[in-house]
């Protein structure tokens, strides 16, 4: 029998299984998926508020909604990660305190993104929660900003809301500020830099002015002067593997005047488990950029997947309407989500699994478990979400208002992906 849940007056849609391991549902407000991977129950979910006029009643809808998810998931009290999109960034510190009260013990690392929903609440919220399907977990709260999740011999390290330490004003010292914060945090929990494989760097005004260039480029030589000491991945990726390897990322805009980082580092000494940094047929490697885009590209791979016997786990960056280095499109929101859609369809495709030693572990669109859209015109919302459904189906997501790294691109598409080889 499919199962339903009522959230505050509304039915969850029964589960679909998708020819991967996800099962997917859908509601006015909520949207969830499950994943069942190695015998622990993975849940990702988006809740934006349908009631409710102030922050603190707004935030406590989506909450409770969450909280109903993750008991008819029977995996209550862990949510491990968070994302909580603010319409204002003055709201930061008083959407902290909610979460304190809702939470208390169980808290988990929580980034306050300063972009506003597109659909014109105070907030949406996008959570991980991690729990026991017929394996064990063990969940680590270190503090409001950094949770370590293990399970079958694997760590997750979740790092939430790191800001820069300096009163220095520039946006390639403060970015360099940042990342020394984000190694100092991680150090401190007995885990390496080099171990990260995912990173989510917000920068206000992010392609505004800086000096003679432009901030985004200045945080990409930021990024790449930090990034030359470390070997990302190296006891992970395939022993054939030859090229450049950097944490899969997305680097986008958000409000106010300054950067705001998050990111998982995984660590393991299992040897079924391999590491591989995923680059686009379609599209020149980032890191490989001419220095039309900034003296120094921007480094990180277009996917990192992780496999595991015969289930991969796909984290999908930042992805645009480019093709080659160029951007397509231009001025037409709608054809720049399908040309995202098609580059994000030929990373984790099967034909782009095998071409990096990962045969059998392709999956198509079908196999996104969790997505986020970042719209630069709020006007545009309702053609990209027309868009993105037609092409996604029922899938949890957040759609919110953000400036993408060029001026000229209209909509930026992020997710995460699973597979499992066919027999």
């Amino acid at each position: 029998m499919p199962t339903y849940i009522s959230t505050t007056g509304s039915s969850v849609r029964p589960a679909q299984w998708t020819s991967t391991i996800v099962r997917k549902y859908s509601s006015a407000g909520i949207g969830y998926s499950v994943v069942e991977l190695q015998d622990i129950r993975h849940v990702y979910a988006a809740a934006v508020p349908r009631t409710g006029r102030t922050l603190q009643e707004q935030a406590y809808d989506a909450l409770k909604t969450l909280e109903a998810v993750i008991q008819e998931e029977s995996t209550r009290g862990s949510i491990v990660h968070q994302a909580v999109f603010l319409s204002d960034a003055r709201m930061t510190e008083p959407c902290r305190q909610i979460m304190r009260d809702f939470y208390g013990d169980e808290l988990p690392a929580t980034t306050y993104v300063p972009q506003h929903p597109c659909e014109g609440k105070l907030l949406a919220i996008e959570a991980l929660g991690v729990g026991r399907g017929f394996g064990e977990v063990q969940i680590e709260r270190r503090s409001e900003q950094l949770v370590i999740t293990r399970h079958n011999g694997v760590s997750w390290i979740h790092l939430a809301h790191v800001q820069p330490e300096t009163d220095a004003p520039s946006v390639y010292e403060r970015s360099l500020s940042a990342f020394q914060r984000m190694q100092a945090l991680l150090n401190q929990a007995g885990v390496h830099f080099e171990q990260v494989i995912r990173t989510w760097l917000y920068l206000s005004d992010i392609v505004g002015p800086e000096g003679q260039t432009q901030r985004y480029k200045e945080l990409n030589r930021a990024r790449t002067d930090f990034y030359q000491q470390f070997r990302f991945a190296r006891d992970l990726v395939l022993p054939s593997f030859r090229g450049e390897v950097y944490p899969a990322s997305t680097g986008i805009g958000a409000d106010g005047r300054d950067i705001l980082m998050s990111c998982i580092a995984f660590a393991t000494e299992r040897s079924d488990i391999r590491a591989v940094p995923l680059e686009n047929p379609r599209q020149v490697s980032a890191y490989q950029y001419s220095a039309k885009y900034g003296i120094k590209s921007p480094k990180f791979c277009r996917a990192m997947a992780l496999s595991c016997g015969p289930y991969a786990t796909i984290l999908i960056s930042g992805t645009a309407s480019i093709t080659g280095s160029e951007t397509r499109h231009i001025g037409d929101p709608e054809a720049q989500t399908h040309e995202t859609l098609d580059n994000i369809q030929a990373l984790i495709s099967e034909e782009n699994l095998a071409r990096h030693g990962m045969p059998g572990l392709g999956t198509t669109l079908e196999g996104i478990a969790l997505a986020r859209v970042y719209i630069k015109r709020p006007e545009d919302y309702p053609v990209v979400r027309r868009a993105c459904e037609r092409r996604l189906g029922e899938l949890p997501t957040i759609y919110a208002i953000a400036d993408v790294c060029r001026p000229d691109l209209l909509v930026e598409i992020e997710g995460i992906a699973f597979s499992t080889r066919k027999p």
